[in-house]
């Protein structure tokens, strides 16, 4: 939908004045998706427009006729995104798309976590890691970073983003991820908290997350593997994003220091791979 999400930028993008005119929009809006499709960084996403024909032809460049934007429009440009908090506008935007075709499920939704790793690295100008990032357990290994958390419908399409630091435990991140209004919420065993079993309770809310064995717990262990099996059957969809994200887009660490710019990155990355996911019957509806 570029007319749709170019018009959400328009009003904040400049106009030009007598000088050397700003680049197209929907042009700078190509490219920056391009960027995250393919992992590009500034100076990288530069450098393949000026080699690769597929990128200039899908981005709508010709060099015997038209400027590439260097480094520093690139950086611009996403500095632009990022202080007029247009990354939550293109997702909102691409949701009410999607809602309009009719590809989204309102029955439920299932909410999950993936840790993004931070580099940990203290040989950079300040002689620190980012402050905005920390440490956790998960398992028997630590990791650095932060973590993002998604709510999506019963299909895997994400509907609701919340990135937070790392130690912020899974369920925290709840209320920022629930309406209220759903009928049904999955979740793993990182959720199986009182305070949660008892929201979903007073909303009149199916419970359907996972629940852990207690300490010393001898009986119904069979029935509780049966349980959880069924519920991960089902929830493993809720985690077909991650895995767009992480493999198809390669996005495996954080970029940049500081939760707002990769927050920023991470709900555009999520919108792009909802239309991902959702790619045949877009063509189609």
């Amino acid at each position: 939908p570029w007319a749709r999400l170019v018009a959400l930028i328009e009003p904040h993008y400049p106009r030009g004045g007598s000088g050397r005119k700003p680049m197209p929009l929907e042009r700078m809006l190509r490219i920056h998706f391009l960027q995250q499709w393919y992992a590009y960084s500034d100076p990288g996403m530069e450098e393949a427009l000026y080699e690769i024909p597929l990128l200039r032809q899908f981005v709508g460049i010709d060099l015997g006729r038209d400027f590439v934007p260097d480094e520093t429009t690139l950086l611009k440009f996403r500095r632009l995104l990022e202080r007029h908090d247009l990354a939550r506008a293109i997702f909102e935007e691409v949701q009410v798309v999607l809602r309009e075709k009719g590809l989204l499920l309102q029955e439920g939704r299932m909410v999950d976590a993936t840790l993004i790793h931070a580099p940990s690295s203290t040989k950079n100008r300040e002689r620190k890691r980012d402050p905005e990032m920390s440490s956790t357990k998960k398992g028997n290994q630590w990791y650095f970073g932060m973590k993002a958390h998604v709510a999506t419908d019963l299909q895997g399409i994400v509907e609701a983003v919340e990135v937070t630091t790392a130690k912020v435990p899974d369920h925290k991140a709840l209320d920022a991820l629930l309406t209220g209004e759903e009928r049904v919420v999955l979740a793993d065993r990182g959720y199986d908290y009182p305070s949660v079993h008892e929201r979903l309770a007073a909303q009149g809310t199916q419970d359907a997350v996972a629940l852990r064995r207690t300490p010393g717990q001898r009986k119904g262990l069979a029935a509780l593997k049966r349980y959880n099996r069924s519920v991960a059957r089902i929830r493993a969809l809720g985690e077909h994003a991650f895995r767009v994200l992480k493999c198809q887009f390669g996005y495996r660490k954080a970029r940049y220091r500081g939760l707002a710019k990769n927050g920023a990155q991470l709900t555009t990355l999520f919108a792009l791979a909802n239309l991902h996911l959702l790619r045949r019957r877009l063509l189609t509806a």
